[in-house]
């Protein structure tokens, strides 16, 4: 296969050019990939952890398996991010990792989508409420998604600094627009996972091995391979690689990554810090959000309709979070100027956050003081004052998102007695502390350079 070639600077592929687009437009079509990829996390954030529970994984272990977050992006980002630097192909260099990546996707979701139907195969039982067959496969599955969608994800943000030239205002404006589409498939996503009836679009989901709930999730997962399918076909038919500028970066990295850590200064350790503690706060919540509202606020059981109408409801409260993250992805740096600094935005949505955190508790002891019983004993949804405090508490909790706490999450759980409780209390102290380390240890970022203004998302930024 015949390679590209360097002239004058630039790096020309020997391939007929897709279909012309303006610089913006074209990064718009790239940034929209985002969508597709955050329709899946969103479900993954929302739906998952009830799901695994129903295959039979005690919710003390929850937390592990979200382990794959942490360790693929540890690895895989920097490994695809280093290969789509150095690849030299007719394809391009970012364009082959993002449909391979894309491609992988779609087997991860028959992976998790259909684990029960596939563990039933092997011979799970159906009458057993723990299925060992479909919890290897969902496991695999799901370590699987998180590998690929940062296969996709990598190489997109890297075509969008390509696309910008790499100079920082375009590149920030490019960053800008990927963010406001994840934000957008956050808002789709925990919209089909908040429709209880999705199966009714897709009957065949419905099987012996799959009941309504999990038919529910795999059409869920059927509409995301789908959305990301055409949004990834349609970026890679317009947008070329062709005529973009090239940097030397086969040294870039080949150092030791651990030894660059000794040459960074004590403000970037402290921003690190605050970094990790603003993770562990956060990510309890994102992990055991719809899971509360099942169990604790509406007080079901995880095979109980009941508490599968706590998590569609906390479902829709993630949507409700994606819409609140929309307009704060748009206005963040205006209200970062309006507070006094990035410094004094970033330790008040901590404290924020600690707030919330800590009305979880409020709100359980509201909803088990409400608690309601039909003619039969049958216990009934909370009333409605509780149902919406705790979607204004999901709702506000629209915080960057963390993975730290995955392996103390669980035995922290267990030690307190089980429930989500004592990760949300760990996470409101953590959030605090974070909040306060960045009001009083971080240093205040240099007023950015007045030449350097912040060009609007959409219009001419990219020309």
């Amino acid at each position: 296969m015949e390679s590209g070639k360097v002239e004058d600077g630039k790096y020309i592929y020997p391939l007929p050019l897709p279909l012309p687009l303006p610089a913006r437009w074209k990064t718009v079509v790239v940034a929209s990939i985002a969508a597709g990829t955050q329709f899946g996390w969103a479900l993954q954030l929302s739906l998952l952890t009830p799901y695994i529970q129903l295959l039979g994984i005690p919710h003390t272990y929850a937390s592990f398996i979200w382990l794959c977050g942490p360790i693929s992006g540890m690895i895989v980002q920097p490994v695809i991010g280093y290969l789509s630097d150095n690849l030299s192909s007719t394809f391009g260099r970012r364009r082959p990792f993002i449909a391979a990546g894309s491609s992988l996707v779609a087997v991860a979701v028959i992976f998790i989508g259909f684990a029960a139907d596939i563990g039933h195969a092997f011979g799970d039982q159906l009458d057993t409420n723990t299925k060992p067959f479909a919890i290897v496969i969902f496991v695999v599955g799901f370590w699987y998604l998180d590998i690929a969608n940062n296969m996709v994800q990598v190489p997109c943000r890297a075509l969008l600094a390509d696309l910008s030239g790499r100079k920082a205002g375009r590149m920030r404006t490019a960053q800008s627009c990927y963010a406001f589409f994840m934000a957008v498939g956050s808002v789709l996503g925990n919209a089909a996972g908040s429709y209880s009836n999705l199966h009714t679009l897709f009957p065949f989901t419905k099987t012996e091995a799959c009941d309504v709930h999990c038919a529910n999730l795999k059409s869920c997962f059927l509409i995301s391979v789908a959305l990301l399918f055409t949004l990834t076909t349609l970026a890679l038919a317009t947008v070329d690689e062709n005529g973009l500028p090239q940097r030397d970066l086969k040294n870039e990295y080949t150092g030791d990554m651990f030894e660059s850590l000794k040459y960074l200064p004590t403000s970037v350790w402290i921003l690190l810090m605050v970094t990790a503690l603003n993770w562990i706060a956060w990510f309890p919540f994102t992990l055991y959000s719809t899971d509360w509202m099942g169990k604790e606020v509406y007080g079901g059981t995880v095979h109980t309709d009941l508490y599968h109408k706590g998590v569609h409801e906390g479902a829709f409260g993630h949507l409700l979070n994606s819409v609140v993250l929309c307009f704060m992805s748009l206005g963040v740096e205006g209200i970062g100027k309006w507070l006094g600094g990035a410094k004094r935005l970033w330790g008040i949505v901590n404290f924020i956050l600690a707030i919330c955190l800590a009305m979880t508790v409020l709100v359980t002891k509201m909803a088990e003081k409400s608690r309601r019983y039909d003619g039969d004993g049958e216990l009934l949804p909370p009333d409605t004052g509780v149902k919406i405090s705790a979607l204004v508490l999901i709702a506000v909790t629209g915080i960057p998102l963390a993975t730290f706490v995955s392996l103390i999450g669980g035995p922290f759980d267990l030690l307190c007695g089980g429930g989500n409780l004592p990760a949300f209390i760990g996470g409101a102290v953590a959030a605090s502390l974070s909040g306060i380390f960045a009001l009083t240890l971080l240093p205040s970022p240099p007023p950015p350079d007045a030449k350097a203004k912040q060009t609007p998302i959409f219009v001419g930024a990219l020309e």
